[in-house]
């Protein structure tokens, strides 16, 4: 009977949890992102040049699960295992948070710790963002056109709401 007990506990994956939360920010359960990765070239994943941005982080899953995968796939090319998480973690995934709150949860969902610099953290950085960056910045329109980079607002895909 405790066996039947044990098995029948549910214990999700916490980005599961957070995904099903109602709020303006939508997070992308686990299952789905590893749905979207299947429909990668899996070469991608045995590629030691190959480099992933999330451009929207919230939770850091997308570089949670990539991350899972570049681990098996690069093992034959980069047996030691530090070694070869240091490299992904330092020069093939890099995300850009849309909140400092989602920096710090992408940080700990991707480094094991909200500060890549810390003792803690499963590979080192000098700093304490890692590849995971996030800048406050408003966007600013002049004419119709962003003033940094010259594309019009109808092509960009999210506009801030200080348009």
């Amino acid at each position: 009977m405790a066996d039947n007990l044990f098995n029948a506990v549910y214990n999700p994956d916490v980005l599961s949890c957070l995904a099903n939360l109602s709020n303006d920010e939508v997070f992308t359960p686990p299952d789905v992102v590893n749905k979207m990765l299947d429909m990668l070239p899996q070469e991608l994943f045995r590629n030691p040049d190959t480099t992933f941005l999330d451009p929207a982080c919230k939770t850091g899953v997308f570089l949670r699960e990539i991350a899972k995968r570049l681990i098996d796939g690069l093992e034959p090319q980069m047996p030691d295992l530090q070694e070869r998480i240091d490299h992904i973690f330092k020069k093939q995934l890099y995300g850009i948070a849309i909140t400092e709150l989602t920096s710090l949860l992408s940080r700990r969902g991707v480094y094991c710790s909200k500060y890549p610099q810390s003792e803690f953290s499963v590979t080192q950085f000098d700093d304490a963002e890692g590849n995971i960056r996030y800048r406050n910045i408003k966007h600013s329109w002049v004419n119709g056109k962003c003033k940094f980079c010259g594309i019009s607002k109808d092509t960009v895909l999210g506009i801030p709401n200080d348009t």
